[in-house]
């Protein structure tokens, strides 16, 4: 049977009372007991003097000068005279003592030739009672007292009770305070052991005392300590799950290079990297891709790195942080496509600042004749009119720009309602009819009745001005355009845009067509006209009403489009 802390601790207290009590109890009797026999040896030291003085030197009549005296001595005393050499000359309790054995190896005896004076209780040999005996020695012999060890002495020797009941009391009085005490104690270690087995129990109450207040303290403690866990814990939880579904593969490092969490992007990346298949993330400290890595985590003396490896057509970046406990992170993200894309942003600057070249350079050369050249009215106005197409021109390419970056960084900002396309396609080519004109090309379409698109009425304005407009300008006169929808499904509107034109001569360029600023013939000139934006904003368009856009030479002859919009 197992005893709880409060039972231990009242049994702990109670035998240590026990011990302490019966401790007590055996000294007290014991220095009493010893009292009183040292006061009853003085008196036995009493007589014995008082017998030296009654027998003169070299006395040999004991029993004459002893009688003198016996009024004054107790009449149960057994006075014995035994010579140094231990033969008893004298005895008043036996007749024939000269007959008694020697009494040198008698304890009291033994103890009178060393110290003068020795006591024994023993039964008697000569007459078998019980005696306490007295022996002193002297220069001519030992006197020895003795007095009946009966029940009056041992009455006088035995210690006194009172005492003892006394102790009882204090003893029973200190166990029952100390099973108060105990218990109030061990009630307030069971509430702190019931709080620590069952510390979700927001009903635990405590004892006023110190330990209630240590309860109450831990108590709190526990709270804050669960709350804050929990809050660590929904933190952790929103860390793993922006890990798992980050685009950076990341690895946690232990201080002794061993992996202790990664998530999956971080091993596809490393395959990516890496000459064969890893399925283990620590083979990234033995890949010879990572030695500028390793060269990192060696030095101590830095806690962040970062670079750039690029492998298989890849680039990747990859970062690294060394933590205060020397555990580290390591961090590799696909850039691939922010390269391309910082690189198409440094080709893009620099076309622009090509196509605006041509344009400000040709104004500032007719400005310049204007206000240099002395010049007759008509050619004043030919320049004036040369500049003002070309600004025309800037303003063509700036619009077009603008478009193409709004629909890039800002597309939510494009608002849909329902547009009918027959009706776009007439209003352009209300707009066009003259361009139209001069070059004889007749505009064509055959579409579904009241068709429409549910999209941004500006951008499908856009996608199909800008194939009008490229085909006026680059597929030669005397053709014709032709737009019709061959396919449709319950979420699209496939299309077909064709002229009969001259086409493209090498088909290795259709590919090409849709980039900005890309040209055909690369000596074109401006001569005739456009931003060379045009199709860069049709396929963004398309794109952004969740279309595609392929080109291809027509057998017969001319340029084609197909490309899909979204109902």
């Amino acid at each position: 049977m197992k005893l709880s802390f409060r039972q231990r601790l009242f049994l702990y207290f109670a035998i240590l009372f026990t011990v302490f009590t019966i401790g007590i109890a055996i000294l007290e009797h014991s220095r009493e007991k010893l009292f009183k026999t040292e006061a009853l040896e003085e008196k036995l030291d009493v007589y014995t003097d008082i017998l030296q003085a009654a027998i003169p030197n070299k006395s040999q009549n004991f029993e004459n000068d002893i009688k003198a005296f016996q009024s004054v001595l107790p009449s149960d005393l057994r006075i014995t005279i035994i010579s140094l050499e231990g033969k008893v000359l004298y005895d008043n309790t036996v007749k024939d003592f000269l007959a008694m054995e020697n009494h040198s190896n008698r304890i009291e005896i033994k103890l009178a030739l060393q110290n003068g004076k020795g006591t024994d209780i023993r039964e008697s040999v000569s007459n078998h009672h019980p005696y306490l005996y007295y022996a002193k020695k002297n220069a001519e012999n030992y006197i020895r007292v003795a007095l009946p060890y009966n029940i009056q002495l041992r009455q006088f020797l035995k210690a006194d009770n009172l005492f003892l009941y006394f102790l009882l009391v204090l003893f029973l009085l200190s166990i029952f305070f100390i099973h108060r005490i105990t218990l109030q104690f061990g009630a307030s270690i069971k509430k702190l052991r019931n709080f620590a087995l069952h510390p979700t129990n927001n009903n635990a109450q405590f004892n006023e005392d110190e330990l209630g207040e240590i309860g109450e303290r831990i108590a709190e403690n526990y709270r804050l300590l669960d709350a804050n866990k929990k809050s660590l814990s929904l933190e952790k939880q929103k860390l793993l799950q922006h890990i798992h579904i980050s685009q950076e593969g990341i690895c946690f490092v232990s201080s002794l290079k061993k992996v202790e969490f990664h998530n999956s992007l971080f091993i596809q990346y490393l395959n990516q990297l890496t000459d064969k298949p890893k399925a283990n993330p620590e083979a990234i400290f033995e890949d010879y891709v990572f030695s500028p890595l390793h060269q990192f985590i060696l030095n101590e003396n830095e806690n962040y790195f970062e670079s750039q490896i690029k492998s298989h057509g890849k680039v990747f970046a990859l970062k690294a942080n060394i933590f205060d406990d020397k555990s580290f992170e390591i961090i590799l993200t696909d850039i691939t496509q922010q390269e391309k894309t910082k690189q198409l942003k440094q080709e893009m600057t620099g076309n622009i600042a090509h196509e605006l070249r041509t344009p400000i350079t040709s104004i500032r050369g007719y400005l310049e004749t204007v206000l240099e050249q002395p010049l007759t009215e008509q050619n004043k106005q030919h320049f004036i009119q040369q500049a003002y197409l070309q600004t025309l021109n800037l303003s063509e390419l700036i619009k077009d720009m603008s478009i193409i970056a709004k629909m890039e960084e800002a597309p939510n900002s494009f608002e849909f309602e329902k547009v009918n396309i027959e009706k776009l396609l007439e209003r352009i080519l209300d707009e066009e009819n003259i361009a139209l004109t001069k070059k004889n090309i007749h505009l064509n379409w055959q579409l579904p009745n009241n068709i429409t698109i549910n999209g941004n009425p500006s951008l499908l304005n856009s996608i199909f001005r800008n194939l009008i407009e490229n085909s006026i300008r680059y597929a030669g006169e005397n053709i014709n355009i032709n737009i019709s929808v061959f396919n449709e499904d319950n979420d699209y509107y496939y299309f077909s845009f064709y002229d009969t034109g001259i086409g493209v001569e090498n088909e290795e360029y259709l590919n090409r067509l849709f980039e900005r600023f890309y040209r055909v013939q690369e000596g074109r000139t401006r001569d005739t006209g456009g931003s060379g934006l045009g199709l860069s904003i049709v396929k963004n368009a398309i794109l952004f009403h969740k279309g595609t856009i392929t080109a291809k030479n027509r057998k017969d002859g001319g340029l084609e489009f197909i490309f899909n919009l979204h109902k």
